[in-house]
Parts: C-alpha cells; structure tokens; sequence
C-alpha cells in the first residue's frame, strides 16, 4: 500500500502565533502515525514559485492523510497555523510500483 503525505508550502507571518500549532501538531502527528519528511530546512527553486517552507509529513497510507486532516481534533488545532501562515496544503498518494 502506497503512503499518503501532506505537503504544504507555506510562509510564517505571525511565529509567536505559529508556535501554538507547533505544540499542537507534533503530539497530533505522533498519536496518528505521522511523520516529518521534510520539515523547513534549505531549498533551492529551480523552476515556479515556492514559499520560504515547505513541510512534507508521511503517514501510513493515503487514506490515513485524509483522515488526519480531516480529523475534528486537527480542524481544531490547525486554526493557529491558519491565524498565522499562509498556505498551499495537498494531500497525496505516493507511488508504490
């Protein structure tokens, strides 16, 4: 079964804000089979536009992303990330073949 990731490309406009999703999304992530792949870190842009970080989290399988997000608890949570970021978020399914 192939795993599922959430990738987001955002810009931080409010870290003090941002730091409450912080707190919130590592143990979220942790209790729902989550994992950072690509959390921020150095990156060059070759071709389009992409923001100042980009985050890409693995779970288990496409479905168990959607779930996630989809959760009650993350709708909740997220609402520091929204008051304090801006986003593009995609859900995917990675390749298994």
């Amino acid at each position: 079964m192939a795993s599922g990731y959430w990738v987001v490309n955002l810009e931080v406009t409010d870290p003090e804000v941002y730091k409450q999703y912080q707190a919130f999304v590592r143990p979220f992530l942790a209790a729902n089979d989550g994992r950072f792949i690509v959390r921020g870190g150095q990156q060059s842009v070759v071709e389009g536009t992409v923001g100042p970080r980009v985050v890409v989290v693995e779970f288990p399988s496409y479905e168990h992303a959607l779930r996630a997000y989809h959760s009650q608890e993350y709708q909740q949570g997220m609402q520091a990330r929204l008051g304090a970021s801006s986003a593009n978020f995609a859900i995917v399914e990675g390749f298994d073949g």
